[in-house]
């Protein structure tokens, strides 16, 4: 093959323009966007089914203390005494715990907030937002709800 064919096959030769390559990436961003908010959405939903469920697993601990101790820790006394003996509050508790201290934190990262007159007690999450009220995700979760 001789140099000017190859010259010639390089220049039959074509590539993509600049505004081709700028339509494709501008494709792709579109789809990542559109992706990632629906990532973000199931994202969220599962965080708020997982502090439901955990508030529902720590009320499951919190009648097993009730069964053994005669009433459930005040708010004082905590989730912590779930996790160590309280003393003399309840001089049948243990051997073991009754939870892991991680599972006293809610899906977003800050302690399920808990409060009991030692009679009833109430587990609550502050949502994503960490505040009082709000909607949506940032909506506060209870055990009173179903």
């Amino acid at each position: 093959m001789t140099a000017s064919k190859s010259l010639r096959s390089l220049a039959n030769q074509k590539g993509m323009t600049l505004i081709e390559i700028m339509i494709v990436i501008a494709i792709i961003a579109g789809l990542m966007a559109v992706l990632g908010t629906s990532a973000n959405s199931y994202l969220q939903k599962s965080r708020v089914s997982n502090a439901k469920i955990a508030m529902k697993e720590l009320g499951k601990q919190l009648e097993s203390y009730n069964l053994t101790c005669n009433s459930y820790p005040t708010t004082d006394q905590g989730l912590q005494a779930l996790i160590q003996a309280p003393g003399e509050a309840c001089p049948n508790w243990g051997p073991e715990p009754y939870i892991k201290k991680s599972q006293t934190i809610d899906p977003w990262g800050k302690p399920f907030i808990y409060e009991s007159d030692g009679g009833k007690y109430v587990i609550r999450s502050l949502g994503r937002d960490r505040k009082e009220s709000g909607d949506g995700y940032d909506r506060d979760l209870s055990s009173e709800e179903e």
